[in-house]
């Protein structure tokens, strides 16, 4: 199996060198990642500057290429000019801190997986539920545990990516696997108001919460209750009830 592997926190962050070491018994892995922190660019691809590419090595053999671009322009450039073969699956993660809800609109990580989908290939996300004190090793372990049930899935088309999430507990306390639809209930964002030493007023972003409790149906309420969450997506943004009502409005 050919497994191309991403992700938005950049090519040296320790989720992707933990993910590597575990996907690399199962098949050929080629690493190529933004080469700094690309978090919460969206589905953005680079227009104004070119793409510089560069060969790294890392500490415990990964070897992979750098981009100077967003998640999306990795997955573009490896596909169109870097590897000799299309990947079977294309992965991006492990993630510093969950994706799910709403946040999955804005996440670079969940972007990655969707241009694969875009450009005919399985994507996969993958993000953990924590942003501190990420123990990266166990989380790739199991990730690699579902892996196989994921790839058994006959129904999963190209078109489609899966955004999957990881709870921060030890391997004995997850309570299994559950798929889950999006929430799509709306965060409380809270923003700090700063002066700099010019005077000159700025504001920050420090807070995003939910509303309320999370439905345990959703992948934000299952992820909380100690579930590993898979959410199929895909790039059709198309409200279909919406589309029905308007077909049938007089336009003449």
């Amino acid at each position: 199996m050919r497994i191309l592997l991403t992700n938005d926190d950049g090519i040296y962050a320790p989720g992707l060198v933990a993910l590597h070491r575990e996907l690399r018994l199962l098949g050929e892995v080629a690493v190529i990642a933004p080469e700094s922190e690309q978090s919460a660019v969206g589905h953005a691809i680079s227009l104004s500057h070119p793409l510089r590419v560069k060969e790294v090595s890392l500490d415990g053999g990964l070897h992979g290429w750098a981009v100077n671009g967003t998640p999306a322009d990795c997955v573009k450039i490896a596909l169109a000019e870097i590897l000799p073969h299309t990947p079977d699956l294309v992965v991006s993660g492990i993630n510093l801190g969950p994706n799910v809800g709403i946040n999955v609109l804005y996440s670079g990580t969940v972007s990655a997986a969707t241009e694969a989908a875009i450009m005919g290939v399985r994507g996969v996300a993958v993000s953990l539920n924590t942003y501190k004190n990420a123990d990266f090793v166990s989380a790739a372990r199991l990730f690699v545990e579902i892996l196989p049930r994921l790839q058994s899935w006959s129904a999963w088309p190209p078109s489609v990516c899966l955004n999957v999430n990881l709870p921060a507990l030890p391997r004995q306390a997850v309570r299994g696997v559950k798929v889950a639809r999006q929430d799509t209930h709306t965060l409380v964002e809270r923003f700090e108001r700063r002066v700099d030493p010019r005077e000159h007023v700025y504001y920050w972003l420090a807070g995003i919460n939910q509303r309320r409790r999370p439905d345990p149906e959703t992948d934000s309420g299952a992820l909380e209750d100690g579930f590993v969450t898979i959410t199929p997506i895909h790039p059709d943004l198309t409200h279909y009830p919406s589309l029905a009502n308007l077909l049938t409005c007089p336009w003449d």
